[in-house]
């Protein structure tokens, strides 16, 4: 799924994007207001740092019923006896196959989604490096690798940003080893996380990161949420989940992207109402969110659904209205 759907005025929902002085509805200014959000979390770290045990415990306070899509061969699973949760084991690395299970996680309705680890779709089996390697076939690897791949990244992170539950992903920092000195006064080699296993400027789609050390002590390197900034938590658990549920839910109510599903799918729906949908959809950057298409079992995007109901809806109009006038 690209996330944008085909709008405009050869689709059924018209030249929706404009108000009827032709300004696009995009540039219209509103009064800023602070909406309840959910988690974006990214938890970097070298081999070692208990990513995965952080972000299992993180999740399990935040009180949602949540799942793990596992790319760790299943050792999330070791830790079932401490927590509770569904599990996914994936062992092909596409983006397009983790925004699937981004979807199918939406349907199943979990309030926190883990992905452990985030940096296998890009450097492991069919991941983004892969991908991109296999369509330049000698090539220029920028004029046609990326050039067919960043629309896919771009669906994959949207898939996540726009996921309607709160999200914890595990980044694998590269290592370096560099000689400090120990408490005894003594030189010795320790190991040290460096930049994420992932693309260059994946911290901009998180809201909150945190960069855990061998010693399980996490230093917030990125926060929205002023409670948090520059925080060094040890072991982050209960407390740091409870300063998350703070910052979250500080603000007014606002629809997320199953509310706008809902309501397409609604049978009293009218394509005057899909499409303000759209144009509020669009307003909140929700059109790729990962959706499940009820009629194929699909995985789809909101953008796609609330379009293709459009369409339906209009043939049903204008075949009623042939019928009258035969």
């Amino acid at each position: 799924p690209t996330g944008r759907p085909t709008t405009g005025a050869a689709t059924p929902l018209g030249n929706h994007h404009r108000e009827k002085t032709g300004v696009p509805v995009q540039f219209e200014f509103v009064d800023a207001t602070k909406e309840k959000t959910k988690a974006r979390l990214a938890l970097t770290g070298p081999s070692g740092a208990g990513k995965t045990y952080t972000a299992l415990r993180v999740a399990a306070a935040l009180g949602e019923p949540f799942a793990v899509i596992d790319t760790e061969n299943g050792s999330a699973a070791e830790y079932s006896t401490e927590f509770t949760f569904k599990h996914l084991v994936m062992r092909h690395y596409a983006p397009q196959e983790l925004i699937s299970a981004i979807a199918a996680a939406n349907q199943a309705n979990f309030g926190t989604l883990i992905i452990d680890t985030f940096s296998k779709f890009w450097t492991g089996a069919g991941g983004m490096l892969e991908q991109v390697d296999d369509r330049t076939r000698g090539g220029n690897k920028f004029a046609t690798g990326w050039r067919d791949m960043r629309p896919v990244e771009n669906a994959m992170l949207e898939a996540i940003t726009t996921f309607p539950g709160h999200v914890i992903v595990t980044m694998r920092s590269k290592t370096a080893y560099e000689v400090q000195t120990n408490t005894k006064g003594k030189k010795e080699p320790v190991k040290i996380g460096l930049k994420p296993e992932q693309r260059e400027g994946v911290e901009y789609e998180f809201s909150i990161i945190g960069d855990l050390d061998r010693d399980h002590l996490m230093t917030i390197s990125k926060a929205r949420a002023h409670n948090l900034d520059g925080r060094v938590i040890d072991k982050p658990g209960e407390e740091f989940a409870a300063a998350i549920l703070e910052w979250v839910n500080d603000g007014v109510e606002s629809p997320d992207a199953n509310a706008f599903r809902d309501r397409a799918l609604a049978p009293d729906v009218t394509l005057a109402e899909l499409r303000d949908m759209l144009t509020e959809a669009r307003r909140r950057g929700l059109l790729g969110a990962p959706v499940m298409d009820a009629d194929s079992g699909q995985p789809s995007t909101l953008g796609d659904l609330i379009t293709k109901v459009g369409t339906q809806l209009k043939g049903v109009e204008e075949k009623g209205s042939g019928a009258l006038a035969a």
